[in-house]
């Protein structure tokens, strides 16, 4: 029976409890509510961490308790209890396997929640009714991470699917793990559509970006901008609100568009459409900075047409395989129904 001492040094952690402490200090000063928007980002900061000492000295103490079992069980040679701490094992297991897979989320945005925007490729009908597939695994995926989804906009397709679809994801760490995310995914299987049964290709676009800190100013000025305003329709159901409300905002020297129709006013529309567009004028600027700094980089991929970080075969082979990180599976209904942990695993631990 291997020993559990090994594991101690996972869970020393006394700077986090410090800071802790210093947190609270602050937190129960008298002067701390006129911090204003510090005083949320120190909230914010205790919250996350206090979490992850918490669930270090849980952990801790489970290893130390089970330590004692596997002690008790070879001197007794009491085979009860070694089944036991068998049967202990696994879940203590993979609740540190969490704990370090956490631990490289540690970008700057990482902790933050997420926008994500999918958008359907050339080709019509098959394109729309692949990116309708694409929503649907990332939706399954933040119901299995416990994420809360809100559509800010949906556009059906003409026949079947979807043309493009924006919705903010809210959950702990959402930005860290579906970062991996953005890109173009290609599709190759035997189209539904098509009376002769042939294979068709099909794209869609991913792009994720983090949900800014207060903290963070990005200026957009007014000349910048194009603001046009319609009505939400189509196949979004509970997803959106059926108003003259919905707002387009048009960024154009990026040309960056982005949309909101899911509140019941214009006003409120053009916040969030204001507050995802930022975020995403910032998202591109340090991408632009990384690129640079890449750009003697034998391995750099731009995000774009053409350039797709993952393919999802099925015909006439089942195969997904991501091309950044040559993971690769052959359980695809797994993958399209939401099960993306190994993707997203490998993706972070290439140190991009």
């Amino acid at each position: 029976m291997k020993s559990c001492k090994n594991y101690g040094g996972i869970f020393d952690v006394p700077g986090k409890r410090e800071r802790v402490s210093e947190l609270e200090a602050e937190i129960a000063s008298p002067d701390f509510w006129d911090k204003g928007e510090l005083a949320q980002e120190r909230l914010k900061e205790h919250a996350q961490l206090k979490q992850v000492v918490e669930d270090c000295t849980k952990i801790g103490q489970q290893l130390e308790d089970l330590q004692v079992l596997i002690e008790l069980g070879e001197e007794g040679e009491d085979e009860d209890t070694l089944l036991e701490v068998n049967g202990l094992l696994p879940a203590i297991k993979k609740k540190v396997g969490q704990m370090e897979f956490s631990r490289m989320l540690s970008g700057p945005h990482d902790a933050n929640n997420a926008t994500l925007s999918i958008n359907a490729g050339a080709g019509g009908t098959e394109a729309q009714d692949w990116a309708d597939m694409v929503l649907r695994m990332y939706l399954r995926y933040c119901e299995r991470m416990g994420f809360k989804v809100e559509f800010t906009e949906y556009q059906p397709g003409d026949d079947a699917g979807l043309k493009g679809a924006t919705f903010t994801v809210e959950g702990s760490y959402a930005y860290g793990y579906l970062k991996a995310e953005s890109g173009i995914h290609r599709l190759v299987r035997i189209s539904p559509f098509d009376a002769n049964s042939k294979r068709h290709t099909s794209f869609c676009s991913v792009f994720v970006f983090p949900e800014l800190d207060d903290s963070i100013e990005v200026e957009v000025e007014d000349k910048d901008i194009k603001v046009d305003t319609f009505r939400a329709s189509g196949a979004g159901g509970q997803h959106i609100n059926k108003t003259d409300s919905a707002i387009r905002i048009t960024h154009l020297p990026s040309g960056i568009v982005v949309a909101c129709q899911n509140q019941r006013s214009q006003h409120n529309n053009r916040a969030t459409a204001m507050k995802q567009l930022k975020a995403r004028l910032y998202e591109r600027e340090v991408r632009k900075k990384q690129e640079e700094a890449d750009a003697f980089s034998e391995d750099k991929k731009e995000i774009g047409w053409g350039s797709q970080i993952r393919s999802y075969v099925l015909h006439p082979y089942r195969m997904i395989k991501d091309h950044r990180t040559d993971c690769e599976t052959g359980n695809t209904d797994a993958v399209l129904d939401g099960n993306l942990d190994d993707f997203i695993e490998a993706y972070l631990l290439r140190g991009k």
